[in-house]
């Protein structure tokens, strides 16, 4: 079996981090910076506080601030058109994973025009330049976009989420800075330490998984079952350890892949427009359940993360069921959903919902092969 793993070139750790960017800038030669945004962040002041580094650098920026949650194709379209006349040589991802997906459709595009209709990036795209360089600078602790070989964009016409995965999207450096995920409500932070959660639990249990995936995933799990709660209510020392979670994390998963979890909370996000982490954390303890019996001891380290005794000792299927009931003891606590039709889902969605699940890309990385029915009934049983 040969393994192979894509990181970026380089990384910045920390609170200030965001101040190595006009020096990584200049050393790569570029001149002129498209920063990818959102109005929210705009608004907040956290935009001003990266272009202000910019600005005492004198390095040229031009921000592009039209990104919408859950991204569509045409806000990619609408950010390649303007990054085109924009005369930037280089993107800044800013934002959580809605800014940053939609700075690697802008770069993948921009660079491989062919791909234009957005559509044709679906799955393991074909794309034969690297995009333009992008400079990953995460706000939220969660989707780790700024490390990662994929993106997920919305197919308004279909209300259907799709992920692409391409090598050529990897930002070239990221920058993981504290200083910008603080400010994030309680409910997001809730969210994306979900999702973080949930890409840790899938990387961890996929067919894929290997030796160095798997020490990624599981500090991963240890670290978040530390601190998400910490963090959610106001810890500042374990929102930081957060936000290096997220990205430890996605180091794994973007190389080893995903699973059902992801194969389901995409539909809700297509169709439903249910933010994906809260999605995330509805399905990850019922999805646990359907594939206890099919992950081998791997549950034992997931149940000692969350402190439950005799984890490496006690009778497999019981470990099993404590690390399930961990993480929905978790959710429960955080105050995240627990049902679908929480999220506005109805008997009427459930077929479409399961239809799109069994199609989506990381479904096919579930330790355990689900079929439509399998999946329809997971769903059933979220009501």
């Amino acid at each position: 079996m040969v393994y192979r793993m894509i990181f970026n070139q380089t990384a910045y750790f920390g609170r200030g981090a965001i101040r190595e960017i006009p020096g990584a800038a200049r050393g790569r030669g570029f001149h002129k910076a498209f920063v990818v945004t959102d109005p929210v962040l705009l608004e907040t002041g956290t935009v001003k506080r990266v272009t202000d580094v910019l600005d005492e650098a004198g390095l040229e920026y031009e921000v592009f601030d039209n990104v919408k949650p859950n991204p569509p194709v045409e806000c990619i379209q609408d950010g390649v058109e303007r990054f085109n006349a924009s005369g930037a040589d280089f993107l800044i991802g800013l934002g959580g994973g809605s800014p940053q997906d939609t700075c690697k459709g802008i770069g993948i595009i921009a660079a491989n025009p062919e791909f234009g209709d957005v559509l044709s990036l679906e799955g393991v795209a074909d794309t034969k330049n690297p995009s333009v360089p992008i400079f990953g600078v995460p706000t939220t602790a969660g989707t780790a976009s700024e490390t990662t070989i994929n993106y997920v964009v919305t197919d308004t016409r279909n209300k259907r989420k799709f992920v692409a995965v391409d090598p050529h999207d990897i930002p070239v450096v990221a920058f993981v800075d504290p200083d910008l995920t603080d400010s994030m409500p309680r409910g997001l932070k809730v969210a994306t330490g979900l999702d973080a959660l949930t890409h840790a639990i899938e990387g961890y249990v996929t067919p894929g998984a290997w030796s160095l995936s798997d020490c990624l995933s599981m500090q991963t799990i240890r670290m978040i079952a530390r601190n998400l709660a910490r963090s959610a209510d106001g810890d500042v020392p374990a929102g930081e350890q957060m936000a290096y979670a997220s990205y430890i994390t996605g180091m794994a998963y973007s190389n080893v892949g995903l699973g059902l979890v992801h194969g389901m909370a995409h539909p809700l996000g297509g169709r439903l427009g249910v933010a994906h982490g809260v999605a995330n954390g509805i399905l990850l303890a019922p999805v646990m359940e359907y594939n206890k019996d099919y992950t081998g001891g791997k549950y034992r380290g997931i149940a000692d993360a969350f402190g439950v005794e005799d984890a490496y000792t006690a009778d497999l299927e019981t470990v099993r069921e404590a690390a399930v009931a961990a993480v929905h003891g978790l959710t429960v606590d955080l105050k995240n959903p627990t049902t679908i039709s929480e999220v506005g889902a109805t008997e009427a969605d459930l077929e479409p919902l399961a239809h799109d699940a069994f199609h989506d890309v990381c479904t096919p990385g579930n330790p355990r092969k689900a079929t439509e029915e399998d999946i329809l009934a997971i769903y059933r049983s979220l009501m």
